[in-house]
């Protein structure tokens, strides 16, 4: 059986890839977002430095997760639609909307479009025969407001008068509960389900009649529940309502009347909206205190390219869709110049009375943005060839200068998770952290004026175009059920405490700490492999030759003839010079590399040998030791080609065959007695991958790893002095949702696959961990295929249990993993986990996720797991896409990354001994290395510089800190060896020195016996 799954993230190419953040903005972000200004208020237009504004944005402290809370009394709220939700769509009077219509409509549906299925909103949730269960919902979550719309067709069957009692009872009952619960109403006239008699009698918002009968419907309401609400939106989504209801005809009443009637409609509805106003302004207001405005939708688009040209079509994108009756509104009762301009007599005109009628009709700016519109109901024409993105924040601050600052409240935001999803909503829960961290960035960092923050939605519903294949509730509800229970998902749970500490407050976990790490501590760097150049210097030419200076001008050489060859030295290696002087650089005491194994013995045996390339890692590692670096060397370390295995033991099964096993003990042996001199801190096996290793070559591994510790341990270890272990991959692995039980299983079994498959019977108890074992066998029950986990003998537990001297590990990021099956393509059928993204994380160019308090919260697994054993964090690094912008983030990350390795040794006792960074150079790991490599150049990145300052300071001292005295090592120094490794060069010098003075002695002694001789 082999272990793998879809969406199993790697370690970067051999290779790598991991949030910690401030308690308030760096300082130099603050400075920079001063500079950059606040939302400047001028003429429309003016959003259009939103891109540019938000491109100069210092990275990646801009994009850092910030820690901090919303205003003091910033309105937390959750919101749903009457046809969404309601159902009784025949009870209690009620008349037909346009939407009851389109839902049992027989006949096809238009092209493109999704039918929202047989049943509609006839039952959905059954909201209406259960206001006090949704009430309760309410009073759980502990929001201060609730949005809700009423039917149109409830109050008023027919679109006019008369009344509907039953209609007027109900709505009367909702509002009552929610003043119980001291739940703020904001209350939406129309959300979309028009009477289907308005719609019969005058072809619905296409009639320039509409505005009065809906000016008519809306003093009914203000009259019968304006005393108990304070907050009304006329209408939600006019841009929906008419280019897909009139235009396109995707959505009900279904016209397909082209762009002249989505605009005649839009017309309508803007005229409609201002007269509601109006009535309430003049007739409402100075008794009910209330106010009025309307819910837009908009998108958010990015240029293509960074270009004028692109940033006007963004404007223009905006202007189609916000703008289209946002501008009308808040600025100048007129549709946006770019509109009247592209659009010339398809638009139609408002007189000047017309626009001072219609302007400045909104109280505040009521904004809905996520997944109704966003990549879903946007006409891809209106994008203007530019990208479509969700980001909230650069939204808002757009609202915010096109708009003159306006108040703004969020009316609807969320995303949504898949119609068979359960309770465990991870990828909704970090949907929301992401738009309300945005929020919070754009009230916080940008000065943007909003006061209010609706989740969509409270409970499971009706998904329009979609029907019921996505939920957006808070609250699940099964539709097949009869009772239709709410039942609590893990976002009830994370919005009920957001809303409870109103926004995300700094947590002391959150918080970098001053301190530094024990004397002694390995500060290091990785290489996959060195670079091995074994070309012969002159020097070690044997062949005579003979200039040709008259034809060639070249060097011959002559046949038969040749000279005393010298013995090689490790001078004659200009590779290992410049690599050791670049690592001086570094400020390391400790290199860790690979052997190739392959290379070493080309046969797998010791019939050949390759001798050069042996010399040539003796003197890479006597290089090493001279100017005090300690190398770490591993034996094997599995690549790309072959595994890195020599190839006749490739060919014959790789690890599956158990010759492999003596093979690699042979290998080792050799390795000890060649190089042990040395080295004197051995790595057996680097990061053998889980994820492509079948369970009879884990075992094989295993084994071969023990007897090549008990090997170095009876025979070399008391005359080398050395310490020798495995260095195992162990990225973090947390579950999506912190609430669910079900999640925290499958964390559980994913890091005992992970890391404790191999760590459990060398640290632990010599088996494979029980997790694993009890899952094989249940998959083994119901699969075809039977994935058999090899027993070990009582002598081979034996042999595995404790062969080891320290805890290597690999850590590069950090996963988060659910039960609930949400995206097919990152679902692990095998092991039954969905990987989850949390997209408020930092992520590398090459998607990596930087998440620094996963490597704290693996160190202490780790103690918790193996005790008190020595651990090195073996390599540690993440890809800048060869992008020097992105060596920022890794200055961010080494920082961070080290910062939480240091929590772990000073806060939770872990016995940490070394840090490493991968990597040494982009030569040898692109995109990795603190080294860039350019035309046989390398040149020190800033991050290299970054990881210098933290190894001269061990740490982060900080005022409060102790000095730490360490005792200086005198167990070798780099002259002693120097002198220790050139005798035969010392015995020369001290020849010619020797003479030298002998031959001064004698020139002075007969100088002066002449001249006396001639005095």
């Amino acid at each position: 059986g082999r272990r793998g799954g879809a969406g199993r993230r790697e370690p970067p190419s051999r290779s790598p890839a991991g949030s910690m953040a401030p308690a308030a903005p760096p300082p130099l972000l603050l400075a920079v977002l001063l500079v950059l200004g606040q939302p400047v208020l001028g003429a429309p237009g003016q959003g259009a430095g939103t891109w540019s504004r938000f491109a100069r944005l210092p990275y990646p402290q801009d994009q850092l997760f910030l820690h901090d809370t919303f205003p003091d009394g910033f309105l937390w709220g959750a919101g749903s639609a009457a046809y969404q939700t309601e159902g009784g769509w025949r009870q209690g009077g009620k008349g037909a909307s346009v939407w009851d219509t389109f839902a049992h409509r027989p006949a096809a549906p238009p092209p493109g479009s999704v039918p929202p299925g047989p049943a509609g909103g006839d039952v959905a949730s059954d909201s209406y025969n259960n206001l006090y269960r949704d009430a309760e919902g309410l009073r759980r979550l502990g929001v201060s407001h609730y949005r809700f719309s009423l039917a149109w067709a409830r109050l008023l069957p027919n679109g006019t008068a008369p009344l509907n009692p039953a209609g007027l009872a109900h709505y009367r009952r909702l509002l009552g509960r929610l003043r119980e619960l001291g739940v703020e109403p904001v209350v939406t006239l129309y959300h979309w389900d028009l009477p289907q008699g308005l719609q019969d009698a005058f072809g619905g918002w296409a009639s320039p009649v509409l505005p009065r009968l809906f000016r008519d419907y809306a003093e009914l309401c203000f009259r019968h529940f304006g005393g108990q609400v304070r907050y009304w939106l006329t209408m939600d989504n006019p841009y929906v309502v008419a280019w897909h209801g009139y235009g396109t005809g995707r959505l009900p009443p279904g016209v397909r009347g082209g762009p002249r009637l989505g605009y005649r409609a839009a017309h309508h509805l803007l005229q409609a909206h201002a007269k509601v106003w109006h009535l309430y302004n003049d007739h409402f207001r100075p008794t009910q205190r209330g106010k009025v405005s309307i819910a837009l939708s908009s998108h958010w688009i990015k240029p293509q390219r960074m270009t004028e040209k692109d940033i006007k079509e963004c404007q223009k994108s905006l202007d189609f869709v916000l703008g289209w009756f946002a501008k009308p509104i808040f600025i100048d009762g007129d549709y946006p110049e770019s509109m009247r301009s592209n659009l010339s007599s398809l638009l139609p005109e408002f007189s000047e009375v017309e626009k001072k009628y219609i302007k400045g009709t909104a109280d505040f700016f009521a904004l809905s943005f996520g997944a109704t519109l966003s990549f879903q109901l946007l006409d891809s024409h209106m994008k203007f060839q530019q990208l479509e993105s969700i980001s909230l924040r650069q939204l808002l601050y757009w609202i915010s200068s096109e708009y003159n600052n306006p108040q703004i409240f969020i009316v609807e935001n969320s995303w949504f998770v898949s119609g068979s999803t359960k309770r465990d909503d991870a990828k909704y829960i970090y949907y929301l952290k992401k738009f309300i961290m945005e929020t919070l960035k754009a009230i916080r960092y940008d000065g943007v004026n909003v006061f209010g923050y609706t989740v969509w939605s409270l409970l499971d519903g009706f998904e329009w175009h979609r029907g019921y294949s996505i939920r957006r509730g808070l609250f699940y509800v099964d539709f097949q059920s009869h009772d239709k229970k709410l039942m609590p998902k893990s976002s009830v749970l994370f919005y009920q405490k957001l809303i409870e500490k109103n926004g995300f407050p700094p947590l002391p976990e959150n918080q970098p700490i001053e301190g530094i790490l024990p004397c002694g501590f390995a500060w290091g760097i990785v290489d996959n492999y060195i670079q091995v150049d074994t070309t012969p210097a002159q020097f070690l030419d044997s062949n005579v030759y003979v200039w040709d200076v008259h034809q060639t001008k070249k060097l011959i050489k002559v046949d038969g003839v040749f000279t005393s060859k010298r013995k090689r030295h490790c001078v004659d290696f200009a590779a290992i010079r410049l690599q050791i002087s670049l690592l001086q650089e570094m400020h390391v005491t400790h290199f860790h590399f690979s052997l190739k194994w392959s290379l070493i013995l080309p046969l797998g045996n010791l019939s050949l040998i390759n001798h050069t390339l042996v010399h040539y890692y003796q003197c890479f590692a006597s290089e090493l030791l001279r100017v005090n670096i300690t190398p770490v060397v591993a034996l094997w370390q599995p690549m790309a080609e072959n595994q890195d295995l020599p190839v006749s033991l490739a060919k014959c099964g790789a690890w599956e065959n158990p010759e492999t096993v003596q093979a690699f003990v042979e290998y080792a042996k050799f390795c000890f007695t060649s190089l042990g001199d040395h080295v004197k801190f051995w790595i057996t096996m680097n990061e053998p991958s889980v994820k492509n290793l079948t369970y009879t070559a884990g075992h094989n591994l295993l084994k071969a790893h023990a007897k090549a510790w008990h090997l170095y341990d009876k025979e070399f270890r008391r005359s080398q002095k050395g310490k020798i272990s495995i260095a195992l991959q162990a990225d973090w692995v947390e579950p999506a949702c912190p609430f669910s039980r079900n999640d925290q299983e499958v964390a559980d079994r994913i890091l005992e696959f992970d890391i404790g498959w191999l760590a459990e019977p060398i640290f632990g108890n010599g088996d494979y961990p029980q997790v694993m074992r009890a899952w094989l066998h249940r998959r083994n029950s119901v699969d075809l295929y039977n994935f058999h986990l090899p027993y070990f003998s009582e002598d081979e537990k034996k042999l595995i249990q404790g062969s080891f001297d320290f805890f290597a590990l690999s850590h590069y990021t950090t996963t988060l993993v659910g039960w609930e099956k949400e995206d097919a393509l990152k679902y692990d059928h095998y092991l039954e986990v969905q990987m989850i993204n949390d997209i408020t994380w930092l992520h590398s160019p090459g998607r990596a996720a930087v998440v620094p308090w996963g490597l704290r919260k693996l160190l202490k697994w780790v103690k918790s797991k193996y005790g008190d054993v020595p651990v090195y964090v073996m390599a540690n690094g993440i890809d800048d896409g060869q992008n020097m912008v992105y060596d920022k983030l890794r200055v961010y990350y080494i920082q961070n990354y080290i910062n939480e390795a240091l929590k772990a040794y000073t806060l939770d006792n872990v016995n940490l001994q070394g840090y490493f960074v991968y990597s040494f150079n982009d030569k040898t790991a692109p995109k990795y290395g603190l080294y860039s490599y350019t035309a046989n150049q390398y040149e020190p990145k800033p991050s290299m510089k970054h990881y210098i300052e933290i190894i001269d300071n061990n740490g982060f001292p900080g005022p409060e800190t102790p000095e730490l005295l360490c005792r200086e090592e005198i167990a070798s120094c780099p002259e002693c060896h120097f002198f220790r490794t050139r005798k035969s060069l010392l015995a020369f010098i001290s020849f010619i020195f020797v003479a030298f003075i002998v031959t001064i002695f004698f020139i002075t002694y007969y100088s002066k016996r002449v001249e006396r001789r001639y005095k």
